[in-house]
């Protein structure tokens, strides 16, 4: 058998392929399990070790075991990435998705290393090491909370877009009428629009920097109007994804079943905890088709 022979079987091994996809992308398994918490200690200890990295007066010998451990990260999430690639059913939807991305970036940096020599280009080659802080987001791959909290924030995207829009409205209107209020005085701070729309922006928000302030009666009584309706503008968007949020949790506490007709199951329950029959008949087929039937066909 030649090599090519080899790494075509080896490219179309369906049982190899379904079983790194169970131990790789599902975590009900002990392999799963194991590797999932090799995963998490991997990620937790590469944000460390960028977080160190970025100190002051790190001693000289330590640069050896950082250099070690991020050649050792690096190969680790390198395999990780080609390997949920081979055994993906729809390798191009893992590519292009969100956490797809965060691996291939959490990758990147030592290899951008590699194409950007010389004493100049060291500063860009630390920038795009800080990439690796990246690999935070796929802790939210490993608890349930996190998923929802995404799952509601997806949700909420089209409320939460009109309402940043009303805002981009309100502080340009804001900052325009304090630009015909306070433009008239003498060594005024709002001498253009940008400068007042900044104020406004900075007012609303209740960061209030203080670097621009209002001289006149008017001019502080609608900074007095505007840094109350800060405080409501900031809870919009904490309502929205509450709502979805609750919304997503009463759903799946109204979830009937289909035999003894009872609700009020647990989270991510598949059978009924009173008679033991599957919630989601149809659903627990169509899974087992489309990724355990995928490789054995």
């Amino acid at each position: 058998m030649t090599v090519k022979e080899r790494f075509t079987r080896f490219l179309n091994n369906k049982p190899l392929k379904h079983k790194l996809y169970v131990i790789i992308f599902e975590s009900d398994t002990p392999a799963g399990k194991m590797f999932d918490v090799a995963l998490i200690v991997c990620i937790a200890l590469s944000i460390l070790l960028a977080i160190l990295e970025s100190l002051q007066g790190i001693p000289s010998w330590l640069s050896t075991p950082f250099i070690i451990f991020e050649y050792l990260f690096t190969a680790f999430f390198t395999f990780e990435y080609v390997t949920r690639i081979y055994c993906s059913p729809q390798p191009k939807k893992y590519i292009f998705s969100f956490f797809g991305i965060i691996d291939l970036l959490a990758t990147l940096p030592l290899y951008l290393a590699f194409f950007l020599p010389g004493a100049r280009y060291l500063l860009v080659i630390r920038a795009f090491r800080i990439i690796r802080v990246f690999r935070i987001f796929k802790l939210f791959t490993f608890w349930m909370e996190g998923e929802r909290l995404l799952t509601s924030l997806k949700e909420s995207s089209k409320k939460i877009a009109v309402f940043f829009l009303f805002v981009v409205i309100l502080v340009i209107s804001i900052g325009t009428l304090m630009y015909m209020i306070e433009g008239t005085q003498h060594d005024t701070q709002f001498n253009n629009i940008p400068n007042s729309i900044y104020w406004a922006i900075v007012t609303m928000t209740t960061v209030g920097y203080g670097d621009i302030t209002p001289i006149t009666p008017l001019g502080k009584f609608l900074s007095a109007c505007v840094m109350l309706i800060g405080y409501t503008i900031i809870a919009v968007p904490t309502g929205i994804v509450s709502v979805s949020m609750m919304k997503e949790y009463k759903k799946l506490k109204d979830i009937q079943c289909p035999n003894c007709h009872k609700t009020g199951h647990d989270e991510n329950a598949e059978y009924c905890k009173y008679c033991g029959y599957p919630l989601y008949k149809d659903k627990v087929k169509t899974k087992d088709t489309s990724e355990s039937g995928s490789y054995n066909q």
